[in-house]
């Protein structure tokens, strides 16, 4: 049974993989009970490129993003192929403004291991999956948690993004209850 909220909508930003979009939706709807909808595809945000970095400043895309009008979604995730910045960290997987109405995931890091190698398919899609209910936990409020295995702990590389659960430890899972109502 999912909850009788809008949806949560997927936008792909530019070529994304449907298998991890549909991955990442069934999860959104097994894992915290949301029906979710897969939008049709917008293009790159090339407005966000930072020339220096040659990154894409995840700031300006959620700004973007807030602006638009998705009144047909509850919550909007962005998934992405390029690589995401914040100016205090070198890359980030994925971003998302507390209690906010756009998160977004990036797809670019999650395609190798530490040692360079190519990590399987399904470990790829795990991975995104991650990033993204840990980023929707954040716009329904949810903050980092202590708990190394719970979806809402701090991962700022693969090992500790592998380490994690898919699911909310039994502290956030309670608060995202009572969040959804």
């Amino acid at each position: 049974m999912t909850s009788n909220k809008k949806p949560v909508g997927l936008v792909p930003l530019g070529k994304v993989p449907e298998i991890v979009l549909k991955v990442m939706a069934d999860h959104i709807t097994r894992c915290f009970k949301l029906a979710t909808q897969i939008l049709p595809p917008l293009g790159q945000p090339e407005y966000a490129l930072d020339e220096k970095r040659l990154q894409y400043n995840a700031g300006i895309i959620i700004e973007t993003f807030e602006s638009m009008l998705f009144s047909d979604h509850h919550k909007i995730i962005a998934v992405l192929n390029q690589d995401l910045f914040i100016p205090i960290f070198t890359h980030v997987f994925g971003e998302a403004r507390q209690g906010g109405t756009c998160g977004l995931v990036s797809l670019f890091r999650l395609a190798k291991n530490p040692d360079g190698s190519s990590p399987s398919g399904s470990l790829i899609h795990e991975r995104a999956t991650k990033v993204a209910l840990h980023e929707l936990g954040h716009l329904f409020n949810l903050l980092h948690c202590e708990h190394k295995l719970c979806l809402m702990h701090f991962s700022g590389s693969i090992e500790e993004l592998d380490e994690m659960s898919l699911h909310l430890c039994e502290y956030c899972s309670i608060y995202l209850q009572d969040k959804l109502g």
